[in-house]
């Protein structure tokens, strides 16, 4: 029962619309500007820089918040069992910031909540996370393609938690295959919701940063 309380306080917290909520907050919609898509990228087209990295910190800590609480409440071994239920609470987030019940289940793509609950997923998903966004940076410093950084990190993700699982012989397979799981879901989530991103990239329509 309280992992499902958790779960669903999640979800909530997941849907929650920074970037609408700012935008709205300075007189802007945002479906009307740039892509139309409810996440930081698009709001620093709006409203600038620093409101972009106020609603990346945000988005972030809504998938590194229930996390955080999830695993107050385990009090035994992490075993594929009690894994699975802590990364309910981590999918829920996501998904709630993806299909976010105050915006009638419409929101942005997810990348920034994902990076929190990989953050949050100590140590197994926060090695791989910190891997996954060093690559994001180190694509949008040389490409500026914020889309193309996120895709490309989302597939660095599970390509860094196997590779990293073949090294330490105490992740085990059998021990943590919901993790590999959730390692290939949550990205290709991500790539999904990327995929109007991709054709314009693949057309050389895409909008660099600091491009209006």
């Amino acid at each position: 029962m309280k992992f499902l309380i958790l779960t669903i306080a999640a979800y909530l917290l997941g849907s929650v619309p920074f970037a609408y909520v700012l935008a709205k907050a300075h007189g802007k919609d945002l479906y009307k500007i740039g892509s139309g898509n409810i996440g930081a990228t698009n709001l620093a087209r709006a409203l600038g820089k620093k409101w972009g990295y106020l609603c990346f910190t945000l988005d972030v800590c809504k998938g590194l918040t229930p996390m955080l609480i999830t695993r107050l409440f385990i009090d035994s071994p992490l075993d594929a069992a009690i894994l699975s239920l802590w990364l309910l609470a981590g999918i829920a987030a996501i998904l709630g910031h993806i299909f976010a019940i105050y915006l009638k289940f419409k929101g942005g793509k997810g990348v920034a909540t994902s990076l929190g609950v990989a953050l949050g997923a100590w140590p197994y998903f926060t090695i791989c996370g910190a891997i996954a966004f060093a690559t994001w940076i180190a694509v949008v410093l040389i490409f500026r393609y914020v889309s193309l950084a996120s895709v490309i990190g989302a597939i660095t993700f599970p390509v860094s938690l196997l590779v990293i699982s073949l090294a330490i012989e105490s992740w085990r397979f059998e021990n943590i295959w919901p993790l590999f799981i959730a390692a290939v879901a949550i990205p290709s989530a991500v790539v999904i919701r990327h995929r109007s991103n991709i054709k314009r990239l693949l057309t050389g329509t895409e909008n660099k940063i600091n491009q209006k």
